[in-house]
């Protein structure tokens, strides 16, 4: 099965964009018999049930008619969540001034679990502000796991 993941990630970024949402990530999963297209999309204040229904409806009309992706499929549009993981510089960018977890691979300065604010993503290295005014800058390649964090 050949899929067109491009193609794919275009037309969802068309159809986000006209709704005034964020595209944060297209994921196909599952194998041949029954993949799922997954459509993450996101907004200030939160997704509602609506967002993810139009975008559900319009990405299924346009995937009917360009047809790039062969046989069926399960199409699933949601939000990134509350504590969603992070795993793509485009996310790290996204959720700038969000809560964030970094776990790394190895201790930097006798500690592997860093927790702040996300200040962005540059040169292949993730800014995260923390509580006492310093901003850390991590290599992509150094973190295990990455997260959002609920404010409480």
């Amino acid at each position: 099965m050949v899929v067109e993941t491009e193609k794919i990630w275009a037309m969802a970024e068309r159809v986000v964009l006209s709704e005034g949402l964020a595209l944060i990530d297209v994921e196909i999963k599952g194998g041949r018999a029954h993949p799922l297209l997954r459509v993450t999309i996101d907004k200030p204040g939160g997704v509602t049930h609506d967002d993810c229904q139009r975008v559900s409806e319009q990405m299924s009309a346009l995937l009917d008619v360009e047809d790039p992706f062969p046989g069926s499929y399960l199409l699933e549009v949601s939000s990134p969540g509350l504590e969603r993981k992070l795993t793509k510089p485009l996310e790290f960018k996204h959720f700038a001034g969000r809560r964030a977890r970094l776990v790394l691979r190895e201790p930097v300065e006798g500690q592997k679990v860093f927790e702040g604010r996300l200040a962005g993503f540059e040169a292949g290295r993730v800014r995260l502000s923390m509580e006492s005014d310093r901003l850390a800058e991590f290599e992509l390649s150094q973190i295990s796991r990455a997260q959002l964090v609920v404010e409480r």
